[in-house]
């Protein structure tokens, strides 16, 4: 798996070599994480916090609402720990304040330690101050407390001539089954099939930012194919995760879809196909993902236009039901709603929808008889669709935040809030 890396410089997306010197400013990071944020977690890192410099809170803020982050630089206190936790980061890169005492009070599972390396030595506090460790004795120290480690070699970084091949089978072992991720000069698509074939992700940047390795070449790089034609078999999947069908890619057909972010794929009669582009049936792509065997690709979209099937069903095992469905089929009632229908009049009519809202959470309330139950938890995610049509926000982006309020380790109290409902 590649881990593409978004360094944040003054604000600015940027690649340093070496860790110093800066070689390209890239500008709004926003843009790019939208690319990149396509093929798996970004590595979102503060330089400036880092190197005591400044810091880029807010850019890093927005990016973790946005894509699954892992965030790093200047981590070297609880609070800042378990505000970047709360913020939905998928894991934090801790560095300097690496240490057990530190460590065993966070999350385990949510914790990166990095160990920047230096003439094989450890360096920290911004890759400016040297220990006298190896990294095989950080990781024999500290495995017990963290998910894995990213090991950046320093003196590759930004350099483009390939990373430290010679010191991953001693990593691997020594990082005593935690996951190891490895930065610093990583280049080709041979060594990122190379490393993951070892079990090791890859962090890359500048490869990717001068496009000397496409984005396309990185992420295919790991597959294989048994069939006779080479093809990846695609599984294609909605916002919720729902089957749509099944398609199959190759390379040609996987670069044209994460450059278009749109769903292409190789058709085995006619090549090069772009889902809808007659039809208008066309798809957002919104990540891919490779399988645990790297023979098969996993596409997320955003399915447009009549459904994915050819015969007009939203799949091609038919049509789906559940709430994903009723949502769109709220969304498309109240854009054709006749006059003087009960939709029309939930469009036209707050106080009617926000009475009915209250209504039914009232009675759900009240409900005991599980059927009961039931039937008013129905009414009420009912009007609450409504209310998000009306309002124009799709239920996927529900979804996304209660995605996001699960990784969040400070709870509130949950007191019940006293407060007069206006209808």
């Amino acid at each position: 798996m590649i881990v593409p890396s978004i360094d944040l410089q003054g604000g600015q997306a940027v690649q340093l070599v070496g860790g110093e010197a800066l070689a390209i400013e890239a500008g709004d990071p926003a843009p790019i994480a939208k690319r990149f944020g396509m093929v798996g977690p970004l590595a979102v890192i503060d330089l400036d916090a880092a190197m005591g410099t400044g810091e880029n809170r807010t850019i890093v803020r927005q990016l973790c609402q946005t894509h699954r982050c892992r965030v790093g630089g200047g981590i070297r206190d609880l609070d800042t720990a378990i505000s970047w936790l709360d913020a939905g980061a998928e894991h934090i890169i801790v560095g300097t304040a690496a240490d057990p005492d530190f460590l065993r009070q966070l999350p385990k599972d949510r914790v990166l330690v990095a160990l920047d390396v230096r003439q094989d030595r450890v360096v920290v506090e911004g890759w400016r101050r040297s220990t006298n460790h190896t990294v095989e004795e950080q990781m024999q120290r500290l495995r017990p407390y963290v998910d894995g480690f990213l090991v950046t070699f320093v003196e590759q970084e930004g350099l483009m001539n390939g990373t430290r091949m010679d010191r991953v089978d001693a990593l691997v072992n020594a990082s005593g089954g935690c996951r190891l991720t490895v930065a610093g000069g990583v280049t080709t698509a041979e060594e990122i099939r190379a490393l993951d074939r070892k079990g090791v992700d890859c962090q890359v940047g500048m490869a990717l930012y001068s496009e000397r390795l496409s984005l396309a070449g990185a992420v295919g790089a790991p597959l294989n194919s048994d069939r006779p034609d080479g093809l990846w078999p695609t599984i294609v999947v909605d916002e919720f995760d729902r089957a749509l069908g099944l398609c199959y890619s190759n390379q040609e057909s996987l670069k044209a879809a994460l450059e278009t972010q749109r769903g292409v794929y190789w058709s085995r009669s006619r090549g090069l196909w772009e889902k809808g582009s007659t039809s208008g049936a066309t798809q957002e792509l919104l990540s891919v993902a490779l399988d645990c065997d790297r023979d098969a690709l996993l596409f997320r979209v955003r399915q447009h236009g009549p459904g994915f099937c050819h015969l007009g069903t939203c799949s091609c095992f038919g049509n789906l039901g559940g709430l994903a469905t009723l949502s769109r089929r709220i969304e498309e009632r109240m854009q054709c709603a006749p006059s003087g229908s009960y939709t029309r009049r939930l469009m036209n009519d707050d106080q009617l929808l926000a009475s009915k809202v209250v209504e039914e959470a009232h009675e759900l309330v009240e409900a005991t008889d599980p059927e009961l139950v039931a039937a008013e938890a129905a009414d009420l995610l009912y009007f609450a669709m409504v209310t998000l049509a009306r309002k124009g926000v799709p239920l996927s982006e529900v979804s996304a935040v209660l995605d996001r309020r699960s990784k969040t380790v400070t709870r509130r109290p949950g007191h019940a809030k006293i407060r007069r409902i206006k209808i």
